[in-house]
């Protein structure tokens, strides 16, 4: 059987690159084709497999730019020649599920989200841009709005990595899905005999991600808060912030396993599409204060692994932190990590083999 993944680009090694990797464990001969790679920002699995792109990456300072040729991302997965191939797997949140395939082939879609630019989040994106971009940005994504739900038919198949973005599917493409949660490496994290005096964040400091509501927060509640990531915002959210809270930018894996260890609990306002930082936490013992809505909702039960506070507000996070400190020799860090062990990478692997396994025998 020959098999080929379909990944949106390789420009870091983020949920949706983890995914590929354990896709490649599964099947480890498999073709593997993107719009744009880094060999420098990706995993040593990865550089060991032969990654064919697209003729996005040959357009000038594609690695850089390539979100500016997303329009022509549709043509450019079209052009691909995969009648070869009996099994297509595309990891889609970027343009990968567009593809045309044989006829007699099988096209599952491992679905980290519909694309967020385009439909529930496009609104957030546009945020700060100027009125021409604005302007532009109209057609083009209704052109690509068409083109997503139009190449949604071309999937047999729809995998879910949460019931968050199971849902979205059915509002966006009017598909079924079945929900396989992406693997998490908890075996790599542990519990620490040290307790911190520090909350945590870590992950990219972008918009929606309510980096800028937990400074609000803890600007006010004077408690210190801990940091850990890049992005844009970030020096918009550092002068913003007070003494209390610490930012430490980019970490080696064994420094932020230290720092889940010990830490009061890891801080999450952002709706995530399923989000693996809070697995990561909870794999290390540590509790999750989370905005309930989006993927949080599949792995933060109340008072068990975590707290939930209602609303985007600075005032409903300053209330969950008080909960939490109120009752916070209550959690126990076995118990967090006995639950987070039902997402690591053996059930994936087990219920992705299982399922596609299932569908080929009806080919």
């Amino acid at each position: 059987m020959k098999v080929a993944i379909i990944h949106y680009w390789f420009v870091g090694m983020r949920g949706g690159e983890k995914v590929v990797e354990e896709l490649c464990n599964v099947y480890p001969d498999a073709h593997i084709y993107t719009h744009v790679v880094d060999r420098k920002q990706i995993s040593d699995v990865l550089k060991e497999k032969e990654i064919r792109t697209t003729f996005i990456s040959r357009l000038p300072l594609a690695k850089k730019l390539y979100k500016f040729y997303l329009p022509l991302m549709p043509l450019a997965l079209e052009q691909l020649d995969l009648s070869e191939y009996d099994l297509v797997i595309s990891s889609e949140s970027g343009p990968a599920k567009g593809v045309i395939t044989d006829p007699d082939a099988l096209h599952v879609c491992y679905c980290h989200s519909p694309m967020r630019y385009l439909w529930d989040m496009h609104k957030t994106y546009s945020q700060g841009t100027g009125f021409l971009k604005r302007l532009l940005m109209a057609p083009l994504l209704h052109y690509l709005r068409v083109w997503d739900v139009t190449s949604s038919s071309r999937v047999d198949f729809f995998i879910a990595n949460s019931n968050f973005i199971s849902r979205r599917i059915s509002k966006f493409f009017r598909r079924p899905s079945v929900v396989i949660y992406p693997p998490v490496a908890v075996d790599d994290f542990f519990i620490s005999g040290e307790q911190g005096d520090y909350y945590l964040m870590v992950g990219q400091l972008v918009g929606y991600k309510k980096v800028d509501l937990a400074i609000d927060a803890f600007n006010s509640l004077g408690r210190r808060l801990i940091i850990i990531g890049q992005g844009e915002e970030y020096d918009n959210l550092e002068k913003k912030a007070y003494e209390n809270i610490e930012f430490l930018g980019r970490q080696s894996f064994n420094m932020i396993k230290k720092y889940y260890s010990e830490c009061r609990a890891l801080i999450f306002p952002g709706v995530e599409d399923f989000g693996m930082v809070p697995i990561e936490a909870m794999a290390s013992g540590r509790p999750v204060i989370a905005f309930c809505k989006g993927g949080a909702l599949d792995y933060v039960i109340d008072e068990e692994t975590g707290l939930f506070f209602l609303e985007q507000t600075k005032e409903s996070l300053i209330e969950a932190v008080n909960r939490f400190e109120q009752m916070e020799s209550d959690f126990s860090p076995s118990n967090i990590k006995a639950y987070a062990e039902k997402f690591n990478r053996i059930s994936f692997t087990t219920s992705l083999q299982t399922f596609i396994d299932s569908k080929l025998n009806r080919l």
